[in-house]
């Protein structure tokens, strides 16, 4: 490989990717380009331990500038990758620059959803948060009694709203749906939640639409509701969603559809370009998914490290994931989608529980609240390709090991 291997790239699947092939091959050539001005970080900490202030930038950094050096790897930071010329394999970067290549791997992420400006212009307090810049403007904000309004009662924002109900301030979430994590969870892991965020003071709304968020002078004045009510905000953060990140892939012709289509080798529909982490989608139960979570990151971006090679190794995976707020930690194992029945079993510690889904008899996935013992074996049976009676899943002195 004359021109070597190249990522796009700056999260846990770009760093993952890097360190995995430079394991498999001491010689080829790697060149990472990353857009943002600093090194791949991980971003989960963003809406919790960076944005508080717990860990500092150099902790959220996956592998310091010496490891990079030491490895061989060079790494264009600060440099967006503008332009994919699959015909001559050449990578063109916003600053000019070229970069040849003879095997590429995409691992672009994903970007925050946006509201249209008409509903939420751009004004001094307006927050949305999925890179450190975002979460630096944040945070001399969070102060005792400001009114942070959060838009969204998904995971990242309530991860802020527990955040900022630890700060102090006063905190209200605005979901339109008819329950918070309505998308992703059952109605008894929504209960768990919205109890627990109201023990913390967090006022949530939920049915509630966004009409607009108010704006003087470029300055934030609060927010107004599709019912014509309105309410003040010191600070709005608005959390819907995010999109993968697939603009390179589409304008070089590679096939995308809810992400970078990848078959099990992680390959694109260009056989010398691949891709790993949340700008993917790819086959999982008979039907085309997108996951957005470390671990399907970093085990995508090391398979498809080893296909870039020239090996032949299938991605297989059992989906889990994680989310933090106040003193309760959420696990999950399995993806519920199509589930049609959920079974609770009591945790040994008080206020542990675990919510078990169901499609028929077969076990989809499991939520774990501060039950790691759960979780771990959820996760196994799973991984084993087998399931749990629902009477055994919520009998909390069943022995689970027998099921594995």
């Amino acid at each position: 490989m004359n021109n070597g291997l190249v990522i796009v790239g700056g999260g846990q699947a770009a760093a993952s990717a890097a360190a995995k092939l430079r394991e498999l091959d001491q010689e080829v050539p790697i060149t990472l380009i990353c857009g943002e001005p600093v090194l791949p970080y991980q971003r989960p900490p963003l809406s919790k331990k960076y944005l508080s202030g717990e860990m500092p930038l150099e902790r959220l950094i996956l592998r310091p500038q010496e490891w990079y050096d030491q490895n061989n790897i060079q790494v264009h930071c600060g440099q967006m990758a503008r332009l994919i010329d699959r015909e001559s394999k050449l990578i063109k970067l916003s600053g000019g620059a070229e970069v040849p290549y003879d095997k590429l791997l995409l691992t672009t992420g994903s970007t925050a959803r946006l509201l249209p400006p008409a509903v939420a212009p751009e004004a001094r307090g307006v927050h949305y948060l999925r890179a450190t810049i975002q979460a630096d403007q944040m945070r001399p904000h969070l102060m005792r009694d400001r009114h942070l309004v959060v838009i969204g009662g998904g995971y990242i924002g309530l991860e802020v709203a527990a955040v900022a109900a630890q700060f102090g301030m006063k905190v209200t979430v605005i979901e339109v749906a008819e329950r918070i994590l309505q998308r992703v969870a059952s109605p008894q892991t929504s209960d768990f939640f919205r109890e627990l965020h109201s023990e913390n003071g967090v006022n949530i709304l939920e049915s509630a639409g966004l009409k607009q968020i108010l704006v003087s002078g470029g300055m934030l004045g609060g927010i107004e509701l599709n019912d014509g009510s309105s309410m003040d905000a010191d600070m709005v953060l608005i959390g819907i969603g995010v999109l993968p990140q697939t603009e390179l892939a589409e304008a070089c012709g590679l096939h995308v559809d809810n992400g970078i289509v990848v078959d099990a080798y992680c390959a694109t529909s260009d056989s010398d370009i691949f891709a790993a982490g949340d700008c993917t989608s790819f086959h999982y139960r008979d039907a085309l998914i997108r996951l957005e979570s470390v671990p399907n990151a970093i085990h995508q971006a090391e398979v498809a490290a080893h296909n870039m090679l020239g090996e032949k190794l299938v991605y297989e995976v059992t989906p889990w994931f994680w989310s933090d707020q106040y003193d309760v930690k959420l696990q999950i194992a399995g993806l519920n989608t199509g589930y049609d029945s959920t079974v609770i079993r009591p945790g040994k510690r008080e206020g542990s529980q675990s919510i078990w889904y169901y499609r028929g008899e077969q076990l989809l996935a499991v939520d774990a609240m501060n039950d790691a013992p759960s979780f771990m074996m959820a996760r196994r049976i799973l991984e084993a390709g087998k399931s749990l009676p629902k009477n055994v899943a919520q009998d909390a002195g069943a022995n689970l090991k027998e099921w594995i």
